[in-house]
């Protein structure tokens, strides 16, 4: 087994990493969530995970011990999910197991998610940053003074206060590094942050060495400045994990923190946990399903949006399901609790969205990638010059260590470590503008390797806002169907409402809107209904019309029918165009009604479209492409769609999409222009190209810095010098991503935004009432 090239194994004695049993384990084994096939799952919060290695570290060590049925490590969450079988293993054999390894653990549940630390984390980092700013501009504008040939006097002096500065800032803004370098030496490990952290060190203690002796030469400025370039990118990284984080949070929100019970007639308040199926449930309006049940009385209207991705509320009557999240709209219900709250829809769901997240989790950066090959070269070469050197001296080890710093210093990986997040920046700075937000960095490299994409139908295809596309109501009886529908705040009634205009309106009485149904009244001493059409029809002079949609009606009268449509997306047409000329395959995902789905599927000549999709059969379908070789973005934007948001190797929402999708996504556009997502894909086609340029750049000029450093050629200052002027080199060539035009597969990226906003949109076919 191997982590960023080291070797190193667990104990071959199970018994030796069992240790003893702790509060720790204790709190993990009382964590587990057993499973009815016997199975119990731990999950662990594991802050040392940082890449692509350590991820591959975990799993190969854990999965071969006796009583694993499963291992998965979130990169993102930085989370440890591990299945056994209860009778084969205890839960202290995984926390020492871990702790071996050099990742020690903790048990979590939802309810940490948002206490793990990393915020924290992240205000550390940026404090940090500010320090080691702080402290390398000052001592560059002392180096500026000894460059410019200061008197060997004011040099000391220079040199001395330039240590005063570099001394405290290193000590404490390379303590990420130091940390991280620590922890990977004490299990046998090599990581970035090994060289890192001898580099600064070593150049810290020739520089104080020099300073303290009189010499003509230091190099503080080299190791601050080091460190602050590699505390952007560390920050920068830090802040996107914890965003990503933020996904699983919103849609852990969605449940409710109790439950009404009814029992021997009376009622009472019961925490969540405690609620058990048979248990009968009082869900009054406003409130969310504590778990999945069955109505036993009452009528209501549900925001099944969760389930659906359609925002029309959906009628319940007694003996209809319902599912845990869902959010009850009108009328109180007394339901029949099916499942436990870790068995329920809900819970379902958040787990599908972990499981989707460390699925994405691992994708190996490039520049984890090259680490794994990059530490341990660095210090050979070291080691091997300073060798070198000692013989070709006669022992001297002055200029032997003199050598081994220049070469640490000319390779530390200042362009390396920039040659990815600096494009990203530039890169998030360039979408920005075209009013697309980018969350996380790696989203830019799967987004270029994409081939396939998917698309949720309702407020992402289409608007989402139903409109009127046909009717048959005549003048007689508007001002009626005027006033009922002003009484209402039903998307259906709000349309009906649009599509009629301003005009006079009629007094009613007795007005009261029946949940599933619509909204009745009396007008002049008859009925009057504006709803679903058989329900309308019981007052018309005729049976109800066989359409969809609302019908009106005057009690004894003939009834009006309006047929509603959605609209297409600005851009729609276009944006689709586009990704199937860049050869990327299309596909439609809906959880609506066949008949919508197939009426926008031929409207935008989507070849494959799915309806009555759940947020599991969207899963599967990612998951069934991906196993085919498929690189999948997901664009979507209900509660829906976040767990396929986040099992997609890369995914999109519209800046309408609710909290959950918003959070899961990689990229949120903000206008209304379906445009954005080919615009996106050519940003990062360029920005691909761009990093592994890059790259190349950095190893070009290790290709050439190297030797010369191991030969004697360049001195540390000089090495710092040049290992700056490789960065000034990396950040230059990635500014050429924030040009104004380059040549993007879709071809859309010169002007994707230049119509106007206020363009109409393109309706969908008409239906006939």
């Amino acid at each position: 087994m191997s982590c960023c090239g080291t070797a190193f194994t667990l104990p071959a004695d199970l018994s030796d990493v069992a240790g003893p049993v702790d509060a720790r384990t204790e709190e993990l084994r009382h964590a587990g969530r057993q499973a009815p096939d016997g199975t119990v799952t731990y999950v662990l919060s594991v802050p040392g995970i940082r890449c692509g290695a350590c991820l591959s570290a975990i799993e190969t060590a854990l999965k071969p011990l006796p009583g694993i049925v499963s291992v998965r490590v979130n990169l993102t969450l930085r989370r440890v999910t591990v299945v056994t079988r209860s009778a084969e293993i205890s839960p202290g054999v995984i926390t020492s197991a871990l702790d071996a390894l050099g990742y020690p653990g903790t048990p979590v549940d939802l309810g940490d998610l948002e206490t793990l630390g990393a915020r924290r984390e992240s205000t550390r980092l940026l404090t940090a940053l500010a320090i080691a700013g702080f402290g390398a501009a000052n001592i560059m504008l002392l180096s500026v003074s000894v460059w410019s040939g200061a008197d060997a006097a004011t040099r000391d002096l220079f040199h001395l206060v330039s240590a005063l500065i570099a001394v405290p800032t290193v000590a404490f803004a390379g303590q990420p590094f130091f940390r991280s370098a620590v922890s990977a030496l004490r299990v046998g490990r090599l990581n970035m942050d090994v060289p890192i952290s001898l580099a600064v060190l070593l150049a810290l203690a020739m520089s104080l060495y020099e300073s303290l002796n009189g010499g003509a030469e230091a190099y503080f400025d080299a190791a601050v400045t080091l460190i602050f370039f590699l505390l952007v990118g560390r920050y920068l990284d830090q802040r996107m994990r914890e965003r990503a984080r933020s996904a699983v949070v919103a849609i852990s929100r969605l449940a409710a923190r109790g439950a009404t019970l009814l029992a021997d007639g009376e009622t009472r308040y019961v925490p969540l946990d405690e609620v058990q199926p048979g248990m009968v449930l009082r869900v009054a309006a406003g409130e969310r399903m504590p778990v999945d049940a069955m109505v036993l009385t009452g009528r209501s209207e549900l925001d099944r949006s969760l389930v659906t991705g359609e925002s029309a509320p959906f009628a319940v009557a007694p003996g209809a399901r319902v599912e845990a999240g869902t959010l009850n709209l009108s009328g109180a219900l007394e339901v029949e609790a099916l499942t436990s709250a870790d068995d329920s829809f809900l819970a379902e769901i958040v787990r599908m969205m972990e499981a989707a997240e460390t699925g994405r989790g691992r994708y190996v950066r490039v520049a984890d990638r090259m680490a794994r090959i990059y530490a341990p070269a660095v210090h050979l070469l070291s080691a091997a010059t300073f060798l070198l050197w000692l013989i070709a001296t006669g022992g001297d080890w002055y200029q032997a260590l003199y050598a081994a710093i220049a070469v640490l210093i000319v390779t530390c990986p200042c362009a390396l470590g920039l040659a990815v997040p600096v494009v990203h920046v530039i890169g998030a700075a360039r979408l920005f503008e075209a009013g697309i937000l980018m969350k996380d960095g790696t989203g830019l490299e799967r987004l270029a390797e994409i081939d396939t994409v998917l698309f949720d139908k309702t407020g992402t295809l289409t608007t989402g806002t139903p409109h009127v596309t046909a009717s048959n109501m005549l003048a007689t009886g508007r001002d009626v169907a005027r006033a009922l529908a002003g009484r209402s705040n039903h998307p259906a009634a709000l349309a009906i409402r649009h599509y009629l205009g301003s005009g006079s309106v009629a007094e009613l009485d007795d007005i009261r809107e029946w949940p599933g149904c619509g909204i009745a009244a009396v007008w002049q001493g008859r009925h009057v209904r504006l709803g679903r059409p058989d329900w309308v029809a019981e007052i018309a002079g005729q049976a109800a019309p066989a359409t969809e949609g609302v019908s009106f009606a005057i009690e004894g009268q003939t009834t009006a029918n309006f047929a509603l449509g959605e609209s297409l997306r600005t851009g729609a047409h276009e944006a689709l165009e586009a990704l199937r000329s860049a050869g990327l395959n299309t596909e439609l995902l809906s959880g609506d009604g066949e008949v919508a789905v197939r009426r926008v599927a031929g409207e935008l000549e989507i070849g494959h479209a799915a309806a009555g999709q759940s947020p599991a059969a969207k899963i599967e379908r990612i998951c069934a492409l991906q196993a085919g070789g498929a690189h999948v973005l997901m664009v979507g934007d209900g509660l829906n769609d976040a767990p396929s948001l986040a099992a997609a190797d890369v995914s999109m929402a519209p800046a309408s999409a609710c909290d959950a999708g918003r959070l899961a996504a990689d990229f949120v556009f903000t206008r209304d222009s379906l445009r954005s997502v080919p615009f996106a894909h050519d940003i990062a086609l360029h920005a691909k190209r761009l990093v592994r340029q890059n790259f190349g750049l950095a190893i070009a000029y290790n290709c050439i810095a190297v030797p010369l450093a191991m030969a004697g050629l360049v001195t540390p200052l000089v090495a710092a010098i040049a290992m700056s002027a490789s960065s000034i080199v990396v950040v230059a060539n990635s500014l050429r991503l924030s040009g104004g035009g380059f040549d993007g597969k879709a071809g859309t990226s010169a002007q994707p935004f230049a119509e106007s906003q206020s363009q109409a949109f393109e309706p969908v076919a008409e239906a006939t009432a």
